[in-house]
């Protein structure tokens, strides 16, 4: 391990020694897991569950005693792709198709409370086209053919996920009714405060709460729906040309269509917004695989912004604004809608389609963080970074702050000395809020190869790290101390599990994220942490249940950890993880893990480090003792 401090004096000396004296080590974990099988992949869920994947099966992980949380086996192995991991639910869906058969097998495992909330098997499904979660209502629609009287009969049905109790279920066609149409759901469908919206092969069918039929229309192969805040006008999206474009419909209480013509857009959409006067459409067109005239017909692989007219669909604007890229960020504002582009770009159109910025505002690529302060929009993006007034696009500072494309770029508010400060590469650069002027406050040489990857402001200065780095600067740029730990090397370098998230279809994952993400477009403010942070819990608050709202505790807790840095590094004994003070550089506490590539991972919120020991075993230590 390669030091270097500035010492103040003996005292402050002598208390460093102490605190890494008493500093507790702890080799020997707090728990123990025995997962019975060989481990394949691990998952840290938004829950705070770990979820292993194992030859057998899904194991799940809550530290507090030695006990498994969950072992499911009904299945054997499962693979990454059979998971999906319900965004902002504490629920992952199991999905496995039998060898050479049409059967599919489906599970819903509540990974909080451990329990399974559903199966196939034990609900009496043959086969399964569709299974979702639907959020904040807290529910389980399934579709797929289901024995019915000695008859298989395509159905949907409808279970309470705080119980997994069905509530009701429905035929899409009676059994034993001859016909030539195929009958089978579409996509995700869309549960009303009274009513369920059903998108099928032959329409939309509208269900109440306990399974009669309100209407159907001939609104066909829809993939999934949204509705405006008093659920009397519905948007319904088809993907067509295998995902290449997409129709809009526009849908009455009563099922009628309320456009006399859908609306095409080109491309797949990636982005909207409901308003009172209109719908305003971000699509993503694709052709980087296309060849000749396919390639010429489809145009430039670029994202197109629209705004369509609430009474017949038609789009509002003249002439769209110009991307020439793909957006990045799309944000609705009182007078019209802000959006960045990853290419380089920023402007603001009015709902009315004119430039509200006297030109598009230039910028470099790869636009990280756009968010509004007291001086207006602040962008920072891989190679500058400004402040713009948000009326005229014109820029508040003096000049933008331009550094070399880096790697590395990380911000954070320095309220105290009322500054931006914005670390790039090698460099901490300080920008007055209030003057806009721009300074390098300090020079951040790390050790390595390695450049800050992250910049925080504490009680006593400004703290800088990387993997390996650690350094505190005063509030004039000097530096405090400065702590590196080397890797371990590449051959021996720590596998950190991410885990696979996989989803079953893009339709599957668009629709689930659309509905998890309903409060996406809202600039947020820059916080002191010199980001955007969304409210992840805002759309479970209105849910119900005893796992749900132990989710919302994490999402609004404090990481238990927000004092501390992990980092890897070869120890005496071995190849191990230290835990430093981020206000002292204080190594408080070791942990051996016994192993030249070491796979792990860190609960940063609860303050777990979960390390795989063996092929079947689990250690987790508590990282706040």
């Amino acid at each position: 391990m390669k030091t270097s401090k500035m010492l103040i004096n003996w005292a402050f000396f002598l208390s460093i020694g102490i605190m890494i004296a008493t500093a507790q080590r702890a080799e020997e974990p707090n728990f123990r897991y025995d997962t019975g099988a060989k481990i394949n992949e691990m998952t840290l869920t938004e829950g705070g569950t770990m979820v292993v994947a194992t030859n057998d099966g899904l194991v799940g992980i809550k530290p507090g005693s030695n006990d498994l949380l969950f072992n499911f086996t009904d299945y054997g192995r499962v693979k990454p792709e059979e998971l999906f991991f319900v965004p902002q639910a504490p629920y992952v869906v199991v999905g496995q198709t039998g060898f050479a058969s049409l059967s599919t097998k489906k599970a819903v495992i509540d990974y909080i409370s451990g329990k399974k909330l559903f199966s196939t098997e034990d609900n009496g499904w043959k086969q399964v086209m569709t299974c979702d979660v639907i959020m904040p209502q807290n529910k389980l629609v399934v579709s797929g053919q289901r024995r019915s009287d000695e008859q298989y009969a395509a159905q949907v049905a409808v279970y309470d996920l705080n119980t997994g109790n069905e509530d009701y279920r429905f035929n899409l066609v009676e059994p034993g009714k001859v016909t030539m149409k195929n009958y089978m759901v579409t996509g995700r469908p869309l549960l009303l405060k009274n009513k369920m919206l059903v998108p099928t092969s032959q329409g939309i069918i509208s269900k109440s709460l306990t399974g009669e039929t309100l209407w159907s229309n001939k609104v066909k192969n829809i993939n999934w729906m949204v509705a405006d805040n008093t659920e009397k006008e519905i948007y319904a999206f088809e993907s067509v040309n295998n995902g290449s474009n997409t129709k809009i419909h526009k849908i009455g209480t009563n099922g009628a269509q309320l456009w006399n013509d859908e609306q095409k857009v080109k491309g797949s959409i990636a982005n909207f917004e409901i308003l009172p006067n209109g719908l305003a459409v971000v699509s993503n067109v694709d052709n980087s695989g296309k060849k000749g005239l396919m390639k010429l017909a489809g145009g430039r692989s670029e994202s197109k912004i629209a705004f369509l007219s609430a009474t017949n669909g038609e789009d509002l604007w003249d002439k769209a604004p110009k991307t020439k890229g793909y957006v990045q960020h799309f944000y609705i504002m009182e007078d019209g809608i802000l959006f960045g582009i990853y290419e380089g770009g920023i402007n603001k159109i009015s709902f009315e389609g004119k430039t509200l910025f006297k030109k598009p505002l230039k910028t470099g690529e790869n636009i990280l963080t756009m968010a509004d302060t007291p001086q207006g929009l602040i962008y920072i993006t891989s190679e500058d970074a400004n402040i713009v007034n948000l009326q005229n696009g014109e820029q508040v500072w003096k000049k933008p702050l331009k550094y070399k494309r880096a790697d590395a770029v990380s911000s954070t508010y320095d309220s105290k000395n009322s500054r931006y400060l914005i670390s790039a590469d090698d460099e901490l650069f300080a920008v007055d809020a209030n003057s806009g002027e721009v300074s390098t406050l300090a020079e951040s040489k790390f050790d390595g190869k390695e450049d800050p990857t992250h910049v925080e402001v504490r009680d006593d200065g400004i703290l800088l790290t990387s993997d390996q780095n650690m350094m505190l600067l005063d509030w004039q740029g000097g530096k405090s101390w400065h702590e590196y730990y080397r890797a371990p090397g590449k051959s021996a370098f720590g596998a950190i599990i991410a885990g696979v998230t996989a989803v079953a279809t893009a339709a599957t994952a668009a629709a689930a994220y659309n509905a998890a993400n309903q409060n996406r477009n809202k600039l947020g403010a820059y916080t002191d942490r010199g980001e955007r942070y969304a409210d992840l819990g805002g759309g479970m608050a209105m849910a119900s249940g005893a796992s749900v709202a132990e989710m919302l505790k994490r999402f609004k807790a404090t990481a238990a950890t927000k004092n501390n840095q992990f980092v890897l590094t070869k120890l005496d004994d071995g190849v191990g993880l230290v835990k430093l003070n981020k206000d002292s550089g204080v190594k408080e506490k070791e942990i051996v893990l016994k192993d030249k590539k070491p796979e792990y991972q860190v609960d940063e919120i609860a303050g777990i480090l979960y390390y795989k020991a063996d092929n079947n075993s689990i250690f987790a230590y508590d990282l706040t003792k």
